[in-house]
């Protein structure tokens, strides 16, 4: 039976503290708007949870493989191989929901992919101190991660606000130019029909003048023609 002090039972009860964390986490994530940049860092906190665990996890399978034979029984041996097998299951179904299903092969929050034998090696010859400083090393490089992550978010959404400020302004100058052009299309065409009737006033009065010269044309000749036969 394992002592309260065991190493391997420590680090396991924080694995699966973790475990109970992530499932926690992930049934919360219904409840957050569908996008934004909440949901994204909730789903940034999981993910690097995930990371950690299978980090844990990395560390309990060395830490159980240096167990010195004679120190456990091999009912006790199989008991947290067990275990370790049904924790590894839960967080290769967490990792799956969040498209991390190779969790050998699974990718950090800054999408570079660690295999199984790089975190062996990472945590090889490590105390338990030594795995929680490293832990804390990975927590701290994801941190910057996200920092760095969420100030281009915020970047990104400023760019966007200032081009659709600029468009908005491009429309309402649109708009402006499509009103200025209806009212000046208006007084072009009452201009059009101020032409039309003008036309047609200077077309009726040359006809009329036409009419005036050419019965003023007629009298002269007939006056002409009275005089020539009464002086003739």
């Amino acid at each position: 039976m394992a002592s309260s002090s065991d190493p391997w039972m420590e680090e396991y009860n924080e694995a699966s503290k973790l475990a109970d964390d992530i499932s926690s986490m992930i049934a919360d994530r219904g409840s957050l708007p569908q996008s934004g940049p909440e949901i994204m860092r909730h789903t940034s906190a999981i993910r690097r949870k995930i990371t950690i665990l299978g980090t844990r996890l990395d560390s309990l399978e060395a830490l159980l493989s240096k167990i010195p034979p004679k120190s456990i029984t091999n009912k006790e041996l199989h008991k947290r191989q067990d275990m370790l097998s049904n924790l590894k299951s839960k967080a290769k179904q967490m990792a799956a929901s969040f498209n991390m299903s190779n969790f050998a092969n699974r990718e950090d929050l800054l999408g570079q992919n660690k295999k199984a034998a790089d975190d062996m090696s990472r945590v090889a010859g490590l105390d338990n101190q030594g795995i929680v400083g490293l832990q804390r090393q990975i927590m701290k490089e994801q941190d910057e991660g996200l920092e760095k992550l969420e100030e281009t978010v915020l970047s990104t959404k400023h760019i966007a606000l200032a081009v659709n400020e600029e468009l908005t302004l491009h429309t309402r100058l649109i708009d402006d130019l499509e009103d200025h052009v209806d009212v000046t299309n208006f007084r072009l065409q009452l201009v059009q029909k101020t032409l039309a009737v003008l036309n047609k006033r200077t077309k009726g009065g040359c006809s009329c003048m036409c009419l005036l010269l050419s019965v003023v044309a007629i009298v002269i000749l007939a006056v002409i023609v009275w005089l020539l036969i009464k002086y003739l």
